[in-house]
């Protein structure tokens, strides 16, 4: 009797340890359970607005911190995800093209001249990698090492913090500051009046 319940615990054992085994051997070659990376998103601080001279160009610099969680295989759910906390430090800069002012668009009469501006854009938006900082980086048990993460977080925080300094008025302070500096240069030339408008 107890030779049999010895056997049996064997064998138990045994169909235990090869299923376990079939499992892991079979692990990567399973249906994946793929899940739109999750981010958490924070409001974006505006920490500085400053004007540059060259090109009528406002600068904004912004912050944000962005949490990109991703989770891509069904079986990984309970064995951890991909997880990075980065603080993104980003520089948006704005201006008035002037390549696109047309003929039409300046008039000369006397000490009197009229100028009607292109519309103000953004003419370039990234982040600063001295001061942008990965805070925290986890890669779950069962995961992989993720080399894309990082990147995606990048992208993600210029997104964000491009659509932050536009809804803070960046294109309005590039236009503002486009038609004060445009103005005292043509005082400078000798202009008494001086009209600019937006196109």
């Amino acid at each position: 009797m107890f030779k049999t319940f010895v056997v049996n615990l064997a064998l138990l054992i045994v169909v235990v340890a090869v299923m376990v085994a079939l499992f892991w051997v079979a692990l990567p070659y399973l249906p994946r359970y793929t899940r739109v990376p999750r981010i958490s998103s924070t409001p974006v601080l505006l920490t500085q607005v400053k004007t540059l001279s060259q090109l009528v160009t406002v600068k904004y610099v912004l912050e944000k911190v962005v949490l990109l969680e991703d989770e891509s295989h069904w079986y990984e759910l309970q064995f951890g995800e991909n997880r990075l906390l980065m603080v993104a430090h980003g520089i948006v800069k704005a201006g008035v093209n002037l390549d696109e002012l047309k003929p039409g668009d300046i008039s000369v009469s006397g000490n009197k001249i009229s100028l009607t501006l292109p519309p103000p854009r953004i003419t370039d938006s990234y982040l600063d990698d001295n001061l942008t900082q990965i805070i925290d980086r986890k890669t779950g048990l069962l995961r992989s090492f993720d080399k894309d993460l990082e990147q995606n977080a990048r992208r993600q925080a210029v997104e964000d913090i491009n659509r932050a300094a536009r809804n803070s008025g960046i294109l309005k302070d590039a236009g503002e500051r486009a038609k004060s500096q445009l103005t005292n240069f043509f005082h400078l030339l000798g202009y008494e009046e001086v009209d600019i408008r937006d196109r």
